[in-house]
Order: structure tokens, then C-alpha cells, then sequence
């Protein structure tokens, strides 16, 4: 039988937990249908299409679906649920609320979770705040699944380091000639306080701000005596389409008009490192400084992930 995903999406948009659940599904054997459910959310389905994989996708439009309520979406499902031998949702915080009813529903148990797919009913998942791993085994008909999004995407990754990192680059390459024929001027480039330490639901993202924020003090030692100011920004959260995709709870979330103002205080006062809102990240500084058993268990209890 095939494999059915219930895509997360923004209606224009996917979110990016929607191409590891597809990557999950093609492991369990079977053609893969991608289900979006929304309110004009023709664009998500467009794009559900373009994944390599999936052989169909079923678009549920209407104006009950439009804020994707648990039990509208649940319904959906279940109308469809007899055609599948998995349903598939990502481990996300809507994946969360509508699988346990599609589970009950069907009377049958949820696998959650899931980082790996050893065989069409047996999953790998991690337990004891993720210090073991447990393979689960399913016997059901139809197996409700959560998977989680830390599977490692090598195009995502690439993605991310183009723009991030390697974008960067080429504005150096672009401007620093001219800066340095000139002996004056200033570099600032925008990292992340993602780049300090590892941090979960970052592998992609993480490490190109970490390498910004390398980059930065590579440039202020190279420069700074030759009359060119380099700073680097490393913001918390900020309102941003991209961050209006993350299924988390983001603690002092700021306007993109409160990030600008955080910006120009810090550039008229010449600081390097430009960190906001201080309420936040004077917090995860004080973070990145434990040891590494420490910070790992710090991380895990603050964020439960």
C-alpha cells in the first residue's frame, strides 16, 4: 500500500519538516502522497509536487482548513486514512496535536519521533532525553508515525551554506578591494546567536553562522589596523518569514523595526559584536561557556528537545 505525509505548510509555503517526513516516507516501502490541507494553499501543494519522490499529492482546500485546527485536519485524514499502511506526520507542534487523534481514531498505537526507518514497521527513536536509542516495532494495519526533523539533508545544508557563508564571501570579494585601496570604510555581517554553540533543530543553519562569526574575528584581526572597521550581528529571535516557519516557542521574539534600532546603537558605539535582546542572549552566552556535559544538559532541560 502507499505511504501518506501530512505536509506542514504556511499555505504559499512548506515548511522545511515537510522534506524530511517525505524522506522518511520513501524508506517505508510503497508510493509516497503528500496530503496538504489548508485554505488557498494551491502554492504548497505546487511545491509539495516538485519533491523528489512523491508520486501524488491531494489537495484538501477550504475555509474550515484555513488555521489547520487538529480536528479538521484529523478529519481529512481519516477520510483518506484506509488507502495507507503509514501516515506520516512531522514531529512538529501541529504534527503533535493532530496524530494523536488520527491514532486513537484508528485504535492504534503512535510511533513518535522517529529519526530512522529500519524496515516498513520497524523505527528507531530516541529516549532518555536522546542519550539511547530505541527501535520500535509496529504491528498495526495502518502505522501513525511522527518523524523527527534532525534527519541530515546534505541539499538543505549546501542551501544554507551558499547563502549564509558563502554569500558573505562574495560580498568580500566584491568590496574589500576597494576598502582596502581607500583605508577606510566598515564590513558588518549578520550571524546568528545559533553560531555560538551547537543548539537543536540547527544542523543546517547552526554552522554557517558559527563560521560568520569565525569569519568576523578573522577580518577585525586583518583589518582593523589598516583603517577598515569590521562588527558582526548576532540577533535572537526576529519577526521574519523564515522564523514564522519554526514550531517552537521563540523566548524574546523582536520586530524587524527592533532589531534595526539594536543595529545603528551598536554600530554608532563601534562595538565588534552586535547582540540583541540582551535579556536573551547575555543568557546563552552564559551558556556557551559551561563545559560540554554541562551546556549539553542545560540545552536539553531549556529546551526539551
Amino acid at each position: 500500500m502507499s505511504v501518506l505525509v501530512i505536509a506542514e505548510h504556511e499555505h504559499a509555503l512548506l515548511k522545511g519538516a515537510t522534506l524530511n517526513t517525505v524522506t522518511a516516507a520513501t524508506q517505508c516501502g510503497g508510493d509516497v502522497h503528500v496530503l496538504v490541507a489548508g485554505f488557498n494553499a494551491a502554492d504548497a501543494a505546487k511545491h509539495a509536487a516538485e519533491i523528489q519522490g512523491v508520486a501524488k499529492v491531494l489537495h484538501a482546500d477550504a475555509p474550515q482548513l484555513e488555521e489547520q485546527l487538529a480536528e479538521n485536519v484529523a478529519a481529512q485524514v481519516l477520510a483518506i486514512a484506509a488507502n495507507y499502511s503509514h501516515i506520516l506526520f512531522p514531529a512538529t507542534a501541529h504534527g503533535k496535536n493532530v496524530a494523536p487523534r488520527v491514532a486513537a481514531l484508528l485504535d492504534v498505537a503512535q510511533i513518535s519521533d522517529i529519526t530512522k526507518v529500519d524496515a516498513a514497521d520497524t523505527f528507531e527513536r530516541p529516549i532518555y532525553a536522546g542519550n539511547a536509542i530505541a527501535t520500535v516495532q509496529s504491528a498495526d494495519a495502518v502505522k501513525v508515525i511522527t518523524v523527527r526533523a534532525t534527519a541530515f539533508d546534505l541539499d538543505d545544508a549546501l542551501k544554507h551554506e551558499q547563502v549564509n557563508y558563502v554569500g558573505a564571501l562574495y560580498l568580500l570579494d566584491a568590496v574589500l578591494p576597494t576598502l582596502l585601496r581607500q583605508r577606510h570604510g566598515h564590513l558588518s555581517l549578520v550571524s546568528s546567536i545559533s553560531g555560538y554553540r551547537g543548539l537543536p533543530k540547527a544542523l543546517a543553519y547552526g554552522p554557517t553562522k558559527a563560521a560568520l562569526i569565525n569569519l568576523a574575528q578573522t577580518l577585525w584581526l586583518d583589518l582593523s589596523e589598516r583603517g577598515i572597521g569590521v562588527s558582526v550581528v548576532n540577533p535572537g529571535f526576529v519577526e521574519t518569514p523564515l522564523t514564522a516557519q519554526n514550531d517552537f516557542k521563540m523566548p524574546a521574539l523582536l520586530t524587524p523595526e527592533q532589531a534595526a534600532d539594536e543595529i545603528l546603537a551598536g554600530w554608532a558605539a563601534g562595538r565588534f559584536e552586535i547582540h540583541f535582546p540582551k535579556r536573551f542572549t547575555l543568557w546563552v552566552k552564559a551558556l556557551s561557556h559551561l563545559g560540554d556535559a554541562s551546556y549539553f544538559r542545560a540545552v536539553r532541560r531549556a529546551t526539551g528537545l
